[in-house]
């Protein structure tokens, strides 16, 4: 009997290394699959169809590298943040497993329905958020951290986006998917705002020895505020409330500038010798960019995918790399340093992002490169990643403590 029990405890789910916090699981497997996402977009750029997805390919690539990749690292970051904001034990062991199984069913079954019910498929995708949600506003609801509920609206409104593109997809209504995936642009950019906003100017001031400039309040809730009403105003559109453009465009300007002097007082031009800190301030730098181009293209009348992509790729893939290999040594207990060629997969992403954003706007006429080296850039940026972070996040914390 002692010997039975011993076994069974040796193989709970809570001593596996990757089922300690949400960052481990997550960061890896958005890592892994935003590779793989990407190479059967690559295919099918060149014509050749490796999948039969929910929705066809066009769909699925904009859908699946939201609610796919983005979700899956959103969940992993506030999953395990929201342990430090509250100081209440997170989700992990079978629990975490069981999340991570529910966002991996709805994976496969985006790639391979199966002949399934259209609407089982998009209930399995959209049961993952509000597992999220309701574990995060748990916690903070306990530790009366009353300050982190700012996440629960964002993360109910992200389920709102998602069920508005299944719904396009299931009714036949084209014109339902893009303004909804524009709002979850929004909606992740604003996340990238709030945390940014509480990380960047602290980890670049530490790492530094800065003396950090205290916030001005004014700019701060101009800053956080503005994106919040482009979210409204983006929702209005979603929802379809005939919003004027000039309008729409006018927040996103505003929004823009305020960020962008947001930005200007966090020392990153200090920064040159540390990619861990200029990859934060860089992709930082990609929301103004890429709301300028958005309001310029609705000015314009035209269509904003490059606007888009300024945001997608150089916002939350560049930030998104930056923290996830800062967190996944932070929270593994090893020292936070850039490790061999993150500086240059952090460089390759910027690098996508210009090539699919501005360069793409002033030279229309080499989109077949830019889409080439854009994919290839992330692919390998992201390579380098599960390269050197896959054996410390499937390993134990390097001080033997839990998490």
């Amino acid at each position: 009997m002692t010997s039975s029990r011993t076994s069974q405890t040796a193989f709970a789910p809570t001593q596996l290394a990757v089922a300690r916090l949400a960052f481990r699981p997550f960061f890896l497997l958005a890592a892994l699959f935003s590779i793989l996402s990407l190479v059967v977009w690559f295919a099918f750029w060149h014509g050749d169809i490796l999948l039969r997805p929910q929705g066809g390919l066009m769909f699925w690539h904009q859908h699946e590298m939201l609610f796919g990749f983005a979700v899956a690292v959103v969940a992993g970051f506030l999953l395990t943040a929201v342990q430090n904001w509250t100081g209440l034990p997170s989700l992990k062991g079978g629990p975490l497993l069981g999340l991570v199984a529910l966002w991996l069913a709805a994976r496969v079954l985006m790639a391979f329905p199966m002949g399934l019910p259209g609407w089982l498929v998009a209930a399995v995708d959209l049961a993952f958020l509000p597992v999220v949600a309701a574990v995060m506003a748990s916690l903070v609801i306990r530790a009366r951290r009353w300050r982190n509920l700012i996440f629960l609206p964002a993360l109910g409104l992200l389920t709102l986006a998602n069920l508005l593109m299944h719904l396009g997809v299931l009714s036949g209504e084209a014109e339902l998917i893009r303004p909804a995936a524009h709002l979850a642009v929004l909606l992740i950019t604003l996340l990238m705002v709030v945390v940014g906003g509480r990380v960047i100017a602290m980890f670049t001031a530490n790492r530094l020895g800065l003396t950090r400039k205290p916030p001005i309040p004014v700019l701060e809730y101009l800053s956080l505020g503005s994106v919040m009403a482009v979210v409204v105003g983006q929702l209005l559109v979603a929802l379809g409330v005939a919003l004027p453009p000039a309008l729409l465009a006018g927040l996103m300007l505003l929004a823009a500038v305020a960020n962008a002097v947001r930005l200007a007082r966090w020392g990153g031009q200090h920064s040159w010798r540390e990619p861990l800190l200029w990859g934060l301030h860089l992709s930082y730098a990609c929301i103004p960019l890429g709301l300028v181009m958005w309001a310029l293209a609705l000015l314009a009348g035209s269509r904003a995918d490059a606007a888009l992509h300024a945001l997608t790729i150089g916002g939350m893939g560049t930030m998104m790399l930056s923290m996830m290999a800062r967190v996944s040594l932070g929270h593994t207990a090893r020292p936070i340093r850039c490790l061999p060629g993150i500086g240059v997969a952090l460089a390759l992403m910027v690098a996508a992002a210009l090539l699919r954003s501005p360069v793409l706007v002033l030279f229309p006429q080499i989109t077949h490169w830019t889409y080439n080296l854009g994919i290839i850039f992330w692919c390998l940026a992201y390579g380098v990643f599960l390269f050197h972070y896959t054996g410390p996040l499937l390993s134990p914390r390097a001080d033997g403590k839990d998490g």
